[in-house]
């Protein structure tokens, strides 16, 4: 007993060390507690992936081959080590042959999509910035209609990956993260996602997984990082300031869209089996006798452009790449506006929201489907677009959709996840 009054009266006499080995040993215990689930999180995951590294191959069939796309400078620099640690081991453990290509500045990865040969899978490890890179590089080769073909994985390890909800389950653990997302690439499941070809009058067209954005919510998202002094009222502060600078903030600007087409429907699976040989010989004779009449060639009628005159805060064109199991009639893209009616409490307000969710507006919102769109800004505008959170000078743009273009790797339990949501509804322009 004498002892242990005798520790209590040393931790009284020296409080202050005592409190600081206090704090010392819990944040230790806390960091080796986290690096001890990370390393359960890397073991289970290499448990799954021995299993299909173990799964015979055919005599004819070689190795599947990946070429890994790798922005070193994604998570601050981190991104070698995340990769190296998280996923590498992974796809060595299933028997996938990877080359990594690691990118040294900003547009490197579009000139080696130009250069790059036809691989098994593509694996975009980066960011937003460096997937909208990888697609651009990728649609604007000559074969593009072949490169298309190929499976393509993403591996968040950016500051921004918008397109991750759509694929895999995200949490606050980043190593989680990665290594679902590798592990959905080995189980080979896809989905087709759309894309936006996004061109202007003389630069060579952009290409985008998410949208386009133009707007003040998009200019004060741009600035929120420069007022990280303010902790979690950054983004609320950014906002009020400024509307101190300009007020009000709507932006007048010319949409000319065309209707959205109506959505083939989807190839089956598996082929149908081939009928037997009697009656592939009846329908050739059938054919003989009887040829069928061919149908005069259709008159193609002109396009009709539509025109939309708005006055907005915030202009939005994006995919359904949201939830890109959503079955849908039309094949579109979505043309969404905020109102220009916003007092400056609910533009702080809204602004918070769309931090966290850009995709997310106000219920009184204008919003039309399209095939394509047309953006004429008045003269003498000027700003920036957020083309997939990367920023572009504002012009005259013309905005086309892709369908279904490319298929990215998802997990199966995020498609289910995805198939129960509710289905979304379109709100109509009001006259």
């Amino acid at each position: 007993m004498a002892r242990v009054v005798k520790v209590f009266r040393t931790l009284r006499n020296h409080w202050k060390k005592s409190t600081l080995a206090v704090c010392v040993l819990s944040y230790g215990g806390y960091w080796l507690y986290g690096k001890h689930c990370e390393s359960v999180v890397r073991r289970e995951a290499c448990q799954i992936a021995r299993e299909f590294g173990r799964q015979q191959i055919a005599p004819h069939e070689g190795l599947k081959k990946a070429t890994v796309i790798l922005n070193p400078a994604a998570s601050n620099g981190k991104a070698n080590s995340l990769f190296e640690k998280n996923a590498a081991p992974i796809l060595h453990l299933a028997g996938v042959e990877i080359t990594v290509v690691k990118t040294d500045y900003e547009g490197q990865a579009k000139k080696l999509l130009e250069l790059m040969e036809l691989t098994d899978m593509l694996i975009v490890a980066g960011g937003d910035g460096t997937l909208q890179e990888v697609v651009t590089g990728l649609l604007r080769r000559p074969d593009q209609e072949t490169f298309s073909n190929t499976p393509i994985g993403f591996i968040p390890l950016g500051s921004n990956n918008s397109l991750s909800p759509s694929l895999h389950f995200l949490s606050d653990d980043k190593v989680k993260n990665i290594t679902s997302a590798t592990l959905s690439i080995l189980k080979g499941e896809t989905v087709p996602l759309d894309v936006l070809q996004i061109k202007g009058e003389k630069e060579q067209p952009v290409f985008a997984l998410v949208g386009l954005r133009w707007g003040a919510f998009r200019d004060v998202a741009a600035r929120i990082s420069k007022y990280w002094y303010l902790g979690p009222l950054k983004a609320n502060a950014a906002h009020w300031l400024h509307t101190l600078k300009e007020w009000p903030l709507v932006r007048d600007v010319s949409i000319f869209y065309l209707a959205p087409t109506p959505r083939p429907p989807d190839l089956p699976s598996q082929k149908p089996a081939r009928p037997n040989l009697l009656r592939r010989i009846v329908c050739r004779l059938k054919n003989y006798w009887n040829p069928p009449v061919k149908e005069p060639p259709k008159v193609e009628e002109p396009e009709k452009w539509e025109e939309q005159q708005l006055s907005t805060l915030e202009l939005y064109i994006q995919t359904h790449n949201k939830n890109p199991v959503e079955r849908r009639i039309n094949d579109s893209l979505l043309i969404c506006a905020e109102p220009n009616n916003f007092t400056v409490g609910e533009f702080i307000a809204a602004g918070s929201k769309k931090q966290k969710d850009p995709t997310v507006f106000t219920e009184n919102h204008m919003e039309l489907e399209a095939s394509a769109c047309r953006i004429k800004l008045p003269e003498g505008a000027s700003g920036f677009y957020s083309i997939d959170n990367e920023e572009y000078e504002a012009m005259p743009v013309e905005i086309s959709l892709l369908p279904r273009k490319l298929r990215f790797f998802i997990s199966t339990e995020r498609r289910e996840q995805l198939r129960t949501q509710p289905q979304r509804r379109q709100k109509q322009p009001e006259d």
